[in-house]
């Protein structure tokens, strides 16, 4: 809590900050000018402070989201117009005056630089792989059709035809450009390294556009991420709690998972989605060849089975002295024998199509069905040797899970490289006979650093050995979420909704923390300011063109939330947005609208091409309009921002 109220005052001494240099370069010029500067302004509203130094009035106030200098001869004062004041802003020439505008965007700018060099100078920041990946991690293709041929694992290079860097900038492309969004990059077969160029134009999305097409494409596309297990210093179980399932998998502080149940592991979202399919690791031998595949693990009652076959499984039950209901355990859409050899394909009410059952996964070592005269040898690499064997094993979800071990898998690799390190960190060949001895005679358990733990079987969370404290929070979230849920007015939403999060309560967890590598990014200064300063020039073009509305932007409250989530990640987090943000307000302030900079720029040009000056009158017709227009957006951008941290504690 106090670190928390430091960081709030430190994001506020942030903000203060670039208002005051901003400030200050109108000052300095100003003065130098010899322009009498009346006023000079932190904030808004009633002063908390004020003093008078070198005939100037300076003054501190409660509302830190701006500040302004006041120079005489602004406005009209009594019958003298603006330009007859003496010493005033408008009695000086135009370019005394663009110069006095324009001082203030500068030293924004300069200041930003200035941060992007001491950050350059200091070994740049760190961020999450995941922050500077090109490589896929999880594709959500049932919520966005268009990208059910990218697969995890893939590289995005393009989008646009504009070289991709790094996954955020997909997001800001696909948010800011009109266009169908144009993915290129390479899909990569991990176990022979063979690449294979792709490309994808997602007309789905036309619907779509600016921050909801944004939106749409994160949660369908996510970056991949290292999947570390961490622990603090001591024994090497330290922070897995006894029940835990993977208490005896015997993993070590720094493994990294690889793989799981069939799958090629590049993110924490395809581990939860892997882990929850209700899947069966089979091991196959079909003539003299053994192999693994996955079939479904399903119901009994949801099997199309007659009175012979299920008084057969009955009896197999039996055997296996296996209580509870026959229509309860699980099977497999199999007709078997008794020694395990397959007959034929068993329909079942949920999903009948033969091809939808062995839908192929990208990450698959192999998925295929079985055919007669196949005999499954283990499930979930368990040996077997009899159908009640078969039945017993498949009452029981147990995961296979195969780690990396490096002792130094959690250092921060460069930006540069940390996509070449994430692929050859693994020895994609070892992992291949790892992975093809599962649920054999010659089982192997160790190649290089590749090893094949104990078989683990996940927990719903709320069935995890957790600290109470940790119990209580979780179990006060689901009452808030469940109250929400209740005063959804529409009956189908509401449906909808209720099962979503009922399903999530039954996810299955593995129990252990798991964390992502850490990236230096460190580009050179004037790389970093021109990719802001782009970056900046797309967004006011989106706003212009109205592919982005105001709602995506961030008002006042909302920055210093950012400058003082930054804070609480570091110091250079923090330098680097106030450079970002001083940046963006330099910019914004040269817009050509009245009241900012850009607007009295505008003036001077107009006064300076025309040769006559722009009366009071028309200078204040020209500027109310655009008074209430900033005034109304600010009240906007701040309800906006509060709304969305108001909804993240609901």
């Amino acid at each position: 809590m106090i670190s928390s109220v430091i960081y709030f005052i430190l994001a506020a001494f942030g903000l203060g900050l670039i208002v005051f240099i901003h400030e200050f370069g109108h000052y300095w010029m100003a003065r130098k000018e010899g322009m009498k500067v009346e006023v000079f302004s932190i904030g808004f509203g009633s002063p908390i402070c004020n003093w008078q130094y070198q005939g100037v009035k300076w003054q501190l106030c409660w509302l830190p989201f701006g500040g302004y200098v006041r120079i005489a001869g602004m406005e009209k004062e009594g019958a003298l117009e603006p330009y007859q004041i003496p010493n005033g802003f408008y009695a000086k020439k135009p370019w005394a005056r663009i110069k006095v505008a324009f001082m203030g965007p500068l030293i924004n700018a300069v200041f930003a630089l200035f941060i992007f060099c001491i950050l350059w100078l200091s070994g740049g920041r760190q961020d999450s792989f995941s922050d500077h990946t090109q490589i896929v991690g999880w594709v959500d293709s049932d919520l966005e059709a268009c990208f059910s041929e990218i697969y995890p694992g893939d590289r995005i290079t393009q989008i646009n035809n504009k070289p991709l860097s790094q996954f955020r900038q997909l997001y800001a492309y696909v948010a800011l450009e009109e266009q169908a969004p144009k993915i290129q990059g390479t899909q990569i077969n991990y176990l022979d390294q063979k690449q294979h160029p792709f490309t994808l134009i997602c007309n789905d999305t036309n619907q779509l556009k600016g921050i909801e097409r944004s939106r749409l494409i994160m949660q369908a596309v996510q970056p991949a991420n290292f999947l570390i297990y961490s622990q603090s210093i001591g024994a090497v179980n330290a922070n897995i709690p006894a029940g835990s399932p993977m208490e005896n998998s015997g993993i070590q502080n720094k493994d990294r998972i690889v793989w799981v149940d069939g799958e090629i592991i590049f993110s924490r979202q395809q581990l939860v989605s892997t882990i929850n399919q209700k899947k069966a690791l089979l091991t196959v031998k079909r003539g003299s060849e053994i192999f693994l595949t996955r079939v479904p693990r399903l119901k009994v009652s949801d099997l199309r089975i007659n009175t012979l076959q299920k008084d057969e499984i009955s009896d197999w039950q039996n055997e296996a002295k296996i209580q509870g209901k026959l229509n309860d355990l699980y099977f497999i859409p199999y007709q078997v024998t008794s020694d395990c050899r397959v007959d034929h394909l068993t329909s079942f009410f949920n999903n009948d199509s033969q091809e939808q059952m062995h839908e192929l996964k990208k990450g698959s070592f192999l998925e295929v069905p079985l055919e007669a005269n196949d005999q499954i040898i283990a499930v979930d690499g368990v040996r077997i040797h009899s159908a009640y064997e078969l039945l017993n094993q498949l009452q029981t979800h147990l995961v296979q899970i195969v780690v990396s071990r490096d002792s130094q898998a959690l250092e921060a690799l460069s930006w540069k490289t940390a996509d070449q390190a994430f692929i050859d960190q693994v020895d994609w060949r070892g992992l291949g006979k790892i992975v093809h001895s599962i649920g054999t005679d010659e089982l192997v358990k160790t190649v290089g650093n590749l090893y094949l733990l104990k078989p683990v079987q996940p927990r719903p969370f709320n069935q995890l050995p957790l600290p109470e404290s940790i119990k209580m929070f979780h179990t006060h979230q689901l009452q808030e979420q469940r109250k929400m849920i209740d005063a959804i007015e529409d009956p189908k939403i509401k449906d909808q909704v209720l099962k979503t999060w009922q399903d999530q309560q039954k996810e299955l967890r593995l129990g252990v923390s798991l964390a992502d590598c850490k990236v230096n990014y460190n580009p050179s200064p004037l790389v970093l300011f021109s990719s802001a300063f782009q970056e900046m020039g797309k967004t006011i073009m989106a706003l212009v063109t109205g592919i982005l509305t105001p709602k995506a932007l961030t008002g006042p409250i909302g920055i210093v939330e950012i400058i003082h989530t930054s804070w609480s990640e570091g110091s250079k987090e923090a330098l680097f947005w106030l450079g970002m943000i001083s940046l963006n307000l330099g910019v914004l302030n040269l817009l050509p609208i009245p009241v900012l900079d850009g607007g009295h720029i505008c003036f001077s040009v107009w006064e300076w091409i025309t040769k006559k000056p722009i009366k009071a009158k028309t200078m204040q017709k020209l500027v109310i309009p655009f008074v209430v227009f900033l005034v109304t957006l600010f009240i906007y951008l701040t309800y906006q921002d509060l709304s969305r941290i108001i909804k993240r504690f609901l």
